[in-house]
């Protein structure tokens, strides 16, 4: 199936996915605040709308990507470069600044669903660091002469979504315990940050290396 990435290259994109989904961040944030604050059946909404966020993401990178391959093979190539670079500056920014989790329990006015799914939708949607990011994550893992790059680029998406939604729902059922157990353990915090490092700057490495050849 011409959609389906090589397997090697699929097995590092479910790892670096399933590093970036237990990596604290806004999302994570969001979802524990709202499953403290309202339960966590809100809390599931909150995902499913960060979810659809990665939905819009993936759709606007797909068909993106694919205009930019016809318009400039090159440009790709420079975008694939700068995303490479982008990357290794993630992983210093983990290193010297760290994941940021500060959950404090308060009150909130009880949301519907639907208000639930917009808030987790446009904390996604309106990220420019997840913006910034999908544009320069998914390429990395797609050429420039691949007929089939659309395909990819949406498979990928889609297993993005699979791979993130068991992990977001597995820390809302936990949000009690794993909100205070995260904030005082930041050793723990600390070891996601310098494997979130290192595993970025091995992909920033290969890529760059890959386009110098």
């Amino acid at each position: 199936m011409d959609f389906l990435p090589s397997f090697p290259t699929l097995l590092a994109f479910a790892a670096a996915t399933l590093l970036l989904a237990a990596t604290p961040g806004p999302d994570m944030t969001l979802s524990i605040s709202r499953s403290l604050a309202q339960g966590k059946k809100a809390a599931l909404f909150v995902v499913l709308g960060t979810s659809l966020g990665i939905v819009a993401h993936t759709m606007l990178v797909a068909f993106g990507i694919s205009a930019l391959i016809t318009a400039s093979p090159t440009a790709f190539l420079i975008l694939k470069t700068g995303g490479a670079g982008y990357l290794l500056w993630l992983a210093i920014q983990a290193v010297r600044l760290g994941s940021k989790l500060s959950i404090k329990k308060v009150e909130e006015v009880k949301a519907t669903p639907f208000a639930n799914i917009s808030s987790g939708f446009w904390v996604n949607l309106l990220n420019p660091k997840v913006i910034i990011f999908f544009m320069t994550f998914l390429p990395q893992f797609v050429s420039a002469g691949d007929p089939a790059v659309t395909h990819k680029l949406l498979f990928l998406g889609l297993c993005f979504i699979i791979i993130g939604m068991p992990v977001n729902a597995a820390v809302v059922f936990a949000a009690d315990w794993l909100s205070s157990w995260l904030q005082k353990n930041r050793k723990v915090l600390r070891g996601m940050d310098y494997t979130f490092a290192g595993v970025f700057s091995v992909f920033a490495a290969k890529i760059l290396l890959t386009q110098a050849r």
